[in-house]
C-alpha cells in the first residue's frame, strides 16, 4: 500500500481488522505531504503547510485520537504599493485603494 493521507488511514482501518499490511511510501517518511519534523519544538512541514479543516465531528474526532493541533486562523492579506489589504477582495478593499 502507498501511504499518503488516505493511505495511511485505510492502513490503520484494515490493521484493526486483523489484516496485515505493508505502508510502502517513496519517501523517508509515511503520510507523504502531511508529514511534519519536529525541529526543536517547532513543527516543520518538511513537504509544505498544510491546514487541516473539517465540520465534521465525527472526523475531527477520528484525527484528534492519533495527534494534536495547533489552533491556526488563515488569515491573507495583499500588499499593494506597501499598504495591506485583507482578502478576499471585497468593495470596501477596492474603495480604500
Amino acid at each position: 500500500m502507498v501511504s499518503g493521507l488516505y493511505g495511511v488511514v485505510f492502513a490503520h482501518e484494515v490493521k484493526s481488522k486483523g489484516y496485515k499490511v505493508l505502508v510502502i511510501d517513496k519517501r523517508s517518511n509515511i503520510s507523504s505531504n502531511i508529514y511534519a519534523k519536529s525541529t526543536e519544538g517547532i513543527n516543520v512541514h518538511i513537504n509544505g503547510a498544510h491546514i487541516f479543516h473539517t465540520n465534521n465531528k465525527s472526523g475531527c474526532d477520528y484525527i484528534n485520537d492519533f495527534t494534536s493541533f495547533n489552533q491556526f486562523t488563515n488569515s491573507l492579506v495583499a500588499n499593494f504599493h506597501g499598504k495591506l489589504y485583507s482578502m478576499p477582495f471585497n468593495m470596501y478593499t477596492f474603495n480604500k485603494m
